[in-house]
């Protein structure tokens, strides 16, 4: 009970802290400089937890100060922390009041085996879609059997694409808005087919098990 208590006072303070002072970490981002960095890599690991500022928004402003790659890394640095974090705390926190829940409920059981099973990929694939929230996919891989180097590794290499882009159309907005729109926009149509062509497949393979 006490993990629990602790971990949840954590995570409300995590929240809060980024709630009161987001005004003044975005002033110090968009200001440069050594501090810039580790403020934008404590903001983006904040926001990990919850959006208390948009993170498009935020990887475009860490994209605008410190360029395309240098910004997507720092923002991927902030990302892997906030998740890591994350991760650590469902394990270590409730992981075992979480299992028992999900021995409640067989279908649950069922899904959380296949997703360990096909861990990095499915982890993968929801980095690159996001058609998951990612503290849901955090904290569900912490309660599994997921080891941490897996999520590690498949969280950076799906994170990366997404914030490549963002950080690119951060940097190219103040010179060249048209490029930054038809960027963002070209992204957005492939995600809305990925996700769409993604769905239709599970839809397909439910129904042909349902068949069987």
């Amino acid at each position: 009970m006490a993990k629990k208590i602790l971990v949840g006072a954590l995570c409300i303070a995590i929240i809060i802290l980024g709630y009161q002072y987001k005004d003044p970490f975005m002033a110090i981002i968009e200001a440069g400089g050594v501090m810039s960095v580790l403020v934008s890599i404590m903001l983006v690991g904040i926001c990990v937890f919850f959006p208390v500022v948009p993170f498009i928004f935020l990887v475009g402003v860490i994209g605008a100060v410190f360029g395309t790659v240098t910004g997507a890394g720092i923002t991927l640095v902030g990302l892997l922390f906030g998740t890591s974090v994350m991760f650590l705390m469902a394990r270590y926190g409730f992981r075992s009041w979480a299992q028992a829940t999900l021995n409640r409920y067989p279908k649950a059981k069922e899904y959380e085996s296949y997703f360990e099973k096909n861990a990095f990929l499915s982890i993968l694939a929801v980095r690159v879609v996001p058609v998951v929230p990612t503290q849901v996919i955090n904290i569900l891989c912490g309660i599994s059997q997921v080891r941490w180097v897996t999520f590690f590794l498949a969280t950076a290499i799906g994170a990366l694409p997404r914030i490549l882009v963002f950080a690119f159309v951060g940097n190219s907005f103040q010179d060249n808005k048209m490029t930054s729109f038809l960027t963002y926009g070209a992204y957005m149509v492939v995600i809305m087919i990925v996700t769409y062509i993604f769905l239709r497949k599970r839809m397909a393979n439910g129904q042909e098990k349902r068949a069987e």
